[in-house]
């Protein structure tokens, strides 16, 4: 009888399969080249209105420190991350909200920070969150898809021939202009994943992955009066909850790791 082969060690942390071929239907390059524009298009227009918060800025300190914990984790995700050229900034608006564009352009507004009264954990799971949408490329797989349904890649048989090795010169003008990466809508899909990533990534580097829960509580308080989730893209704050609940134990040992 031979010997069986060992059996290869299961990968730790969460799950969430391969990035959709969808996104290959966009030259990386242009999505980035595009992001880099809007995103320092938004800081100038944030410093003309003395809303950009200055280098010695407590919170943007934080902010930053919290994301140089971070960023290291990030190159399993996407091999592309080892070139991007990482920024965090920090604008004044009361917006709940905060962004990271494709390569690594990151930037939080004041009011998620004071309105919600984040710790450095919760900043963690919304930073990991962000970072998540640009190593999975959700921008970039809603490019290519808005490719397909609205006609941009029309190449008759060479789509069926090639299917997702297209010719990148059929829609490098869908990433050189023809979206605005600070709307762009994530689908219901890309929120859990990137919540799920996100959550791994802030676990990996020391934060506790249980500020998921408490984020969200306070993110469903704030926006009471929001549509239900059958007719928002964005998952319900108690599925978030639910389904963080239930990958914590494949992130808590990460968390423990890097804490010792």
């Amino acid at each position: 009888m031979g010997v069986a082969a060992p059996l290869a060690w299961a990968r730790e942390g969460v799950d969430v399969g391969q990035t959709s071929a969808f996104s290959k239907l966009v030259p990386a390059d242009d999505v980035e080249y595009s992001a880099r524009q809007q995103y320092g298009q938004l800081l100038a227009q944030a410093h003309q209105k003395n809303a950009l918060a200055a280098q010695e800025h407590p919170q943007l300190q934080r902010l930053r420190a919290i994301a140089r914990r971070i960023i290291p984790q990030a190159l399993p995700w996407n091999p592309r991350a080892k070139d991007w050229k990482w920024e965090v900034n920090l604008i004044g608006s009361n917006q709940i909200n905060a962004f990271c564009m494709p390569g690594g352009k990151i930037a939080f507004y004041t009011g998620i920070l004071s309105n919600l009264h984040l710790s450095d954990d919760e900043v963690a799971m919304v930073m990991g969150h962000e970072m998540a949408h640009a190593l999975r490329e959700h921008a970039r797989e809603r490019m290519g898809k808005s490719a397909v349904t609205q006609g941009v890649a029309r190449v008759g048989g060479a789509l069926a021939a090639s299917f997702f090795g297209i010719d990148p010169r059929v829609t490098d003008s869908l990433a050189r202009g023809g979206a605005n990466l600070l709307t762009l809508e994530f689908s219901r899909e890309d929120e859990s994943e990137a919540d799920l990533v996100g959550m791994e990534l802030a676990a990996r580097a020391g934060f506790d992955p249980r500020a998921g829960v408490t984020l969200w509580q306070k993110m469903s308080a704030a926006s009471k009066g929001a549509p239900p989730q059958w007719l928002s893209t964005h998952p319900s704050g108690k599925t978030r909850i639910a389904q963080i609940q239930a990958n914590l134990p494949k992130v808590l040992p990460l968390y423990e790791r890097a804490s010792r």
